[in-house]
This record gives structure tokens, C-alpha cells and sequence, in this order.
């Protein structure tokens, strides 16, 4: 039994590190394929709990069920995002496109401050490289979380680099994809903010 564990995680964490760098056409690559649909395919949103006393508390859906902890070492719930459009970036350090969309997810993070999230999700490195993107990326304005096992990046079923998963004010998906350096991120996100 514990033979047969072992043997998928490698086999997910090779296949995870084989896929390379997000490409623009990510449904031609084995990626995730962008979808602009609110029908999407994502973790059941309509599961609802209460935060808190109940009072005044946004619902937290089944999407944002889950915690971490940032590349700097703080613990964080994903609870805290509930009843507010997040985009989550899902990203690793060695990874070109990655970089090359750090300077404009910061620029949107900073445009949506107060009014949506924006969240990344380090994967496929070790704490130090991630600390270091962040840091070389100046990407640090918002939270990004250490994913070093994988967890959130399988709870979105996200199986390479650079991709955006945007979730509406209740959690649903509206788009999953690889925006080249970032652009048409503000675009995405802009409508759900109204």
C-alpha cells in the first residue's frame, strides 16, 4: 500500500516538473485550458459555512477551503478571501513566463487592493528559491504562499506553472489559463468588482 503511495507522488511530482513553463496554448500542451465561463469546472463553491460568529461574515465557500503558509513563513487561511473576486497565481520560481507575469499580476494586485485578492501559490521549488522570486519579481506586495507539496496546486487541479485561477466574489471559477506576462489580467478581473 505505501509502495503504491509512494509511487504516484513521484509520478505526479515528475509529471508536474516535466511539464515546463506554461505556454500561451496550454489545451494544446497538457495544461489547464483557459476557460472564461462561469460554468466552469471548480471546487464546489456551493458548499457555504459561516466565518466567525455568522454576523456580518461573508460565506466561505468550499473553494476557499483551505490554509498554507506564506514564502515568509506566516500562516494563512484562505477563509479570510471569502465575498471578494481572488485571483490565485499559480507559479514557480525557475520558471521563465512566471517571471515575466510578476510585474503585471503586482501592478493588478495593487489597482483591485480593497476590492478583489490576489494570491500566489509557489510550486515545484524549495522555500529559499521561492523567498528569492519574490523578492527578484518584487511580487512581495501580496501574499504568496509556499506550496512546496502541492495541496492547493491539486485542490485546483493545476498541473504546470503559470497559470491564473479567478474566482468570483463566491468563489466560483470564471477563468482558468496562462496569460502571457500577465496581460488581460485587469481585464478578467475588472467586471467582477462592480
Amino acid at each position: 500500500m505505501h509502495a503504491r503511495l509512494l509511487f504516484t507522488a513521484v509520478v505526479a511530482t515528475t509529471a508536474l516538473a516535466l511539464s515546463g513553463c506554461g505556454t500561451e496554448d496550454n489545451a494544446s500542451s497538457g495544461g489547464a485550458a483557459p476557460t472564461d465561463s462561469p460554468s466552469a469546472s471548480s471546487p464546489d463553491s456551493s458548499a457555504a459555512a459561516q466565518d466567525g460568529d455568522g454576523a456580518g461574515t461573508a460565506a466561505v465557500p468550499e473553494a476557499l477551503r483551505f490554509t498554507g503558509t506564506t514564502v515568509d513563513g506566516k500562516p494563512f487561511d484562505a477563509a479570510t478571501l471569502a465575498g471578494k473576486p481572488t485571483v490565485l497565481w499559480f507559479w514557480a520560481p525557475w520558471c521563465p513566463t512566471c517571471k515575466a507575469q510578476g510585474p503585471e499580476t503586482a501592478r493588478v494586485a495593487d489597482r483591485f487592493e480593497g476590492k478583489a485578492h490576489v494570491i500566489g501559490v509557489a510550486g515545484l521549488d524549495k522555500p529559499q528559491a521561492m523567498k528569492d522570486f519574490v523578492t527578484d519579481t518584487k511580487v512581495g506586495t501580496f501574499p504568496n504562499l509556499s506550496d512546496e507539496p502541492g495541496e492547493i496546486w491539486k485542490k485546483f487541479e493545476i498541473t504546470q506553472q503559470s497559470i491564473y485561477v479567478i474566482l468570483d466574489k463566491d468563489g466560483k471559477t470564471v477563468f482558468t489559463g496562462s496569460l502571457p506576462a500577465g496581460k488581460g489580467l485587469a481585464d478578467k478581473l475588472s467586471p467582477l468588482v462592480g
